[in-house]
């Protein structure tokens, strides 16, 4: 065992950090979608997976669902509701990236609430997670100041917690999260909730220049982003990596899970392309 508590013999997939460092030597910014895991069921989820990683995700974000999604718009929490219902358990999500994990090459990166993780104990969660493949979490429910111990015990075993930066925060507190956040930092793009907007705040230029200035980190910018347009703006205004979630659980939950996944890979692969101004053929091997 090493001094983390997780087995040796785990094959370490690349960090969040790692990853984001080889996009920017490349130039590159970084695609991370966001899909509920168990929605419409996990062997969808499965392959959502492997069919996002395979169209220009360089990033996963998968969704723990929770009866009380305080941070996730109508969408996602319509999602996580469909998902409970069928009975998915963090159990079943880990299991699932145990399974999926070593097929891809972008890192996962759980999103949950506090409540899992105190249930099973900070330094148990993190080390359970790591050991099925995951390598990023987002708390976004734990707050800056009680952040502490899982930092901590995060930075130990390899996971990289991202700290979420809202675009109402002062510029003390945001200077505090950018010092403290692991792997990036995650610009929430709008005051509320995830969900589908038709304009990304203007706001969040000034954000991700402030944000700039006051840390080296890569930036994700978050919630709201929803066409390639938008994703490409987010780029050009200088965001590290976008992140899309709810345009992407929508378009997997209409249809059959055959008609989702397709739609999904597609809009994937549009999004990539628009961020890194290459054709969709080249990003899927086609053409």
């Amino acid at each position: 065992m090493s001094v983390s508590g997780v087995s040796e013999s785990v094959v370490a997939g690349v960090s969040v950090g790692a990853r984001f460092e080889e996009l920017r030597s490349r130039g590159e910014c970084a695609l991370i979608p966001f899909i509920t895991a168990g929605d419409p069921d996990l062997e969808t989820t499965r392959e959502a997976l492997r069919v996002l990683d395979r169209n220009g995700a360089d990033l996963i974000e998968l969704g723990v669902p929770y009866a009380d999604p305080l941070a996730d718009g109508p969408t996602i929490q319509a999602a996580a509701t469909r998902s409970l219902r069928k009975g998915t358990t963090l159990e079943k999500v880990l299991d699932l990236v145990r399974e999926v994990s070593p097929e891809l090459s972008a890192p996962i990166i759980l999103f949950t609430y506090y409540n899992p993780v105190l249930n099973r104990g900070v330094e148990t969660f993190l080390r359970d997670i790591y050991a099925a493949g995951a390598r990023g979490l987002v708390v976004p429910d734990l707050p800056l100041e009680e952040m502490d111990s899982l930092l901590t015990v995060a930075a130990e075993v390899g996971i990289d917690v991202i700290l979420l930066v809202a675009p109402t925060s002062p510029e003390e507190r945001i200077r505090a999260i950018a010092q403290r956040s692991q792997g990036f930092v995650y610009l929430v793009s709008v005051t509320g909730v995830t969900g589908v907007r038709q304009q990304i705040a203007g706001r969040v230029e000034g954000l991700l220049s402030e944000l700039h200035s006051l840390t080296d980190k890569p930036i994700g910018v978050g919630f709201g982003v929803s066409e390639p347009a938008q994703a490409k703006q987010m780029k050009d205004w200088g965001a590290d990596g976008v992140i899309v979630g709810s345009a992407i659980v929508k378009r997997l939950a209409e249809g059959t899970p055959e008609a989702g996944l397709a739609a999904v890979g597609e809009f994937c692969s549009q999004l990539k392309a628009a961020i890194t101004e290459i054709s969709i053929e080249t990003i899927t091997g086609s053409g």
